[in-house]
């Protein structure tokens, strides 16, 4: 992989997303996330559940790190310093609302774990997922701040 010291400070285009840290986290970005957008989806939604917060994050990010994704592959940034600051305040944004989000989507999921038991266990892959999103999302963040810092 091409992560050494002497290529953070430059940001990726075409197929160097692909191949480069932390860019190279797009894609199980959007894996994750999709993932939990389709569990939640799927499951019993209570009038008083926060799983619509849940859905908003998930479906925010997954967009927003789709276009931000085709941005850089398309190499519209034109390698410039407030690039790589808008994508480190971008991937904080998210790793903070997917903070929020697993939060509330785990404390729904342990108070609905005497329903049913289909919607309780596609819950806690909902759960799982969401916390592995919030993750890549924070490492994608400390990774980007590490690049932005030696630009």
């Amino acid at each position: 992989m091409a992560s050494n010291a002497a290529t953070m400070g430059n940001l990726p285009s075409g197929n160097g997303i692909c191949t480069t840290i932390p860019d190279i986290l797009y894609l199980p970005e959007l894996v994750f996330g999709g993932l939990v957008w389709i569990l939640v989806a799927s499951t019993l939604v209570v009038p008083a559940n926060p799983q619509g917060w849940v859905m908003f994050v998930s479906v925010f990010c997954f967009v927003l790190t789709f276009i931000w994704m085709v941005v850089f592959a398309c190499g519209g940034h034109h390698n410039k310093p407030g690039w790589a600051a808008a994508d480190f305040v971008y991937h904080g944004i998210a790793a903070f609302f997917y903070l929020s989000a697993s939060v509330s989507l785990a404390r729904v999921t342990m108070e609905m774990k005497d329903e049913v038991f289909q919607n309780y266990q596609l819950d806690i892959s909902a759960v799982v997922f969401s916390y592995m999103a919030t993750l890549l999302y924070f490492i994608h963040t400390i990774l980007s701040a590490i690049r932005w810092k030696s630009f």
